[in-house]
């Protein structure tokens, strides 16, 4: 009997002793939780719980990565963006018109902060993926996307800063002839080619400008076609707005150069020096690297806003390179005279 009694006492105390035991352990979880928290507050999150890396994708059109014009320079845009923050950027490379919306997926699917699509062409694969994702944030450069709030279109005024490179090559042709290869025939060339005729006739009234569209972007061979007829036509200046197109232009012109004739390439989007130093006579620069830049950083600060917004001279968006090494200084003061005459208003340029 008293055995009995004596292993019931013992089964009381391991029963005291086990739920004394929860007990001190469900405190500990709920005290952990709170040092886990305070820690995290002064020491950093702990690896499970630190802020993920903020990644940007870009959809180059069919120019590529690499087309020494507008893909390159967001490209070079996404870079600069990534080494000042730390972000993650990438791109992903269309070869034709039926890569955009794989290659904006992608990107979507994968959960990337930002999207870009480069280029006027890509704008209704961007509306569309942004109309299949509302809760993705898309951004394009060079189109227009209404409708779906979760897209940045951003355009520039090309037509102000092709206004300026045609007063220097008014100013600075020798036979009046002078030329303009286009790529496709679309808004935002038209654009370039409407302020360059403006800039021209404004110096030079009596200078010729001749048109040429090669109808493509990514056709380097249709480029320098198009500059050698234009050349032989008796042109002495050429501006392209053209994309890797334009690669045929600089061609030409140096091939020219080498057999002791000297023409000149007007460069576009970035400064195209690189292409040609001895014939190339300025750039009219877009600073698509810069407008990447801004948007990509404001949607990191969360001020993403959507909508269209445009960039101009007033910007700092538009315009010549600072370095011109083949312009007169006097052709360079008539051209920040008419610079200031647009900011102001004074002059209106014509967008097609």
């Amino acid at each position: 009997m008293k055995k009995w009694i004596s292993a019931l006492g013992i089964l009381a105390l391991v029963a005291t002793l086990i739920l004394a035991a929860c007990g001190t352990s469900g405190n500990q979880g709920n005290q952990g939780a709170s040092d886990q928290g305070q820690q995290g507050a002064t020491n950093d999150q702990k690896p499970a719980e630190q802020k993920k890396t903020f990644k940007v994708g870009m959809v180059t059109d069919v120019g590529g990565v690499n087309d020494n014009s507008f893909n390159q320079s967001a490209w070079e845009g996404l870079q600069q963006f990534a080494k000042d923050t730390g972000a993650e950027v990438k791109y992903a490379q269309s070869t034709s018109d039926t890569d955009y919306i794989p290659n904006l997926n992608d990107f979507v699917k994968n959960g990337y902060d930002l999207t870009w699509g480069i280029g006027y062409l890509m704008a209704d694969h961007v509306k569309q993926v942004a109309e299949q994702n509302p809760n993705a944030k898309l951004a394009i450069i060079d189109g227009v996307v209404e409708g779906p709030q979760n897209v940045e279109s951003v355009t520039f005024s090309e037509n102000e800063g092709s206004f300026l490179v045609g007063v220097v090559a008014g100013l600075m042709t020798k036979t009046n002839k002078i030329g303009f290869v286009g790529g496709m025939e679309i808004p935002v060339i038209k654009r370039f080619e409407a302020g360059f005729k403006a800039g021209v006739a404004a110096v030079n009234p009596k200078a010729e400008v001749i048109i040429n569209y090669t109808g493509a972007f990514d056709k380097p061979d249709e480029g320098k076609a198009a500059a050698a007829s234009i050349y032989d036509a008796g042109a002495d200046i050429i501006f392209h707005a053209s994309g890797k197109t334009g690669d045929g232009v600089f061609g030409e012109a140096n091939d020219r150069l080498k057999n002791g004739k000297q023409v000149w390439v007007i460069g576009v989007d970035r400064d195209q020096r690189d292409l040609g130093p001895d014939i190339t006579l300025t750039s009219m620069m877009k600073r698509v690297d810069v407008a990447v830049q801004t948007i990509s950083k404001a949607t990191m600060d969360g001020n993403f806003k959507g909508g269209v917004t445009t960039l101009g001279l007033k910007d700092n968006a538009v315009g010549l390179p600072a370095d011109n090494p083949h312009v007169p200084k006097e052709v360079l003061d008539k051209v920040a005279e008419y610079q200031q005459k647009i900011i102001k208003g004074e002059i209106t340029v014509p967008q097609e």
